[in-house]
């Protein structure tokens, strides 16, 4: 870094996305949650080259087709929908708009730029440890003063809180905002979104990067009470308000008008979570009950490390957080295609036969 940096930032801890090699295609990748399946016929095909002429101009900073669309499919108002460039921009900015002067609180095994984020805007952070089963503690988070930030389902953990949890959260304290981060709530959690309508200090997001095969183009939305989504459009309008390109939001749109393809999709994600599960469990894996499109596994006779390294050498991918204390000796696999989940089973247990 260079000596001009604030003194402030050059603390920063950075966030550490999953790798994404040169050559991907000689891996499965099973590291980074994408869907493994292609975007519908339909999307793809809305790429013409009128489109991309159209590249030339700027693209509608209101986002008002797109929104539209959303707000139809989920039963809510276009004034009730944010859109950003991707899900993690919508975070950054809530904790920009909601942590200046409130601490950001949120669990100490969770989706890991919550803490990157607070850092940034130099908020103060309340971490609530995760039970000793990995699921969230309800009462702490309902005590505890400060902006909430809740993946639901939990990330590495794949754990998912009912409803009724997620409203004693949110109705706990009335003066606070609570974000409700659904990036993985297709994969079979229960979406905090019907809430939005009885209170004003619940921020619901969401992204096209897990079930719509959109991680490449980086589409993000969120949904709230109008209040709260102009706090968000203020700071959009205020940073980049041409946020999101129009190849982006014309295939999201598209997304939105292809629902039955996408959720074909997401049924096949979870039956092969659940086959896969079974799989490793035979093998000696214990796991979470995840909601979520991964699995979070650990093994008691090999070492995450080994396991991930071994993998690896394979030509397959997993995640695996080195320095982690409560996560250190699990694997984060990401649920793949029907094959590509066969292939990795097989490799496991060969691995598993050599090392124990």
């Amino acid at each position: 870094m260079s000596r001009f940096l604030s003194k402030r930032l050059q603390k920063l801890s950075v966030y550490t996305p999953g790798e994404q090699p040169k050559g991907a295609e000689r891996f499965i990748k099973l590291n980074t949650n994408e869907l493994p399946y292609p975007p519908a016929p339909a999307v793809r095909a809305a790429v013409t080259d009128a489109k991309l002429c159209d590249l030339r101009l700027y693209p509608d900073p209101t986002c008002s087709s797109l929104k539209g669309a959303l707000a139809a499919l989920y039963g809510t108002k276009a004034s009730e929908v944010y859109l950003a460039n991707g899900s993690d921009d919508v975070l950054y900015f809530a904790f920009l708009a909601y942590c200046q002067e409130a601490p950001a609180v949120f669990c100490d095994l969770t989706y890991g730029f919550y803490e990157v984020f607070a850092d940034l805007v130099g908020s103060q952070k309340t971490v609530v440890p995760l039970k000793a089963d990995y699921s969230v503690d309800v009462d702490a988070l309902c005590a505890a003063d400060g902006t909430v930030f809740l993946a639901n389902p939990n990330a590495p953990t794949g754990l998912a809180l009912p409803l009724s949890d997620v409203e004693r959260i949110v109705s706990s304290k009335s003066d606070r905002v609570v974000v409700v981060d659904e990036a993985y709530v297709d994969f079979g959690g229960e979406s905090a979104l019907s809430l939005i309508k009885k209170y004003d200090n619940l921020l619901v997001v969401r992204t096209f990067s897990k079930s719509r095969a959109m991680a490449g183009a980086r589409l993000g939305y969120a949904f709230a009470c109008e209040e709260l989504i102009a706090d968000l459009e203020r700071i959009r309008f205020s940073t980049n308000p041409y946020n999101i390109n129009r190849l982006t939001l014309l295939l999201g749109e598209k997304t939105v008008q292809e629902e039955a393809y996408y959720r074909d999709c997401m049924h096949r994600i979870v039956t092969t979570r659940e086959k896969t599960k079974q799989a490793l469990e035979a093998l000696g894996f214990s796991l979470t009950d995840s909601r979520a499109n991964f699995l979070f596994a650990t093994h008691n006779r090999v070492s995450a490390e080994d396991l991930y390294l071994a993998l690896k050498a394979r030509g397959i991918l997993v995640r695996y957080f080195a320095g982690a204390k409560r996560a250190a000796n699990h694997l984060r696999i990401s649920v793949g295609s029907e094959e590509e989940m066969a292939e990795f089973i097989r490799v496991t247990e060969q691995i598993l036969k050599e090392q124990l």
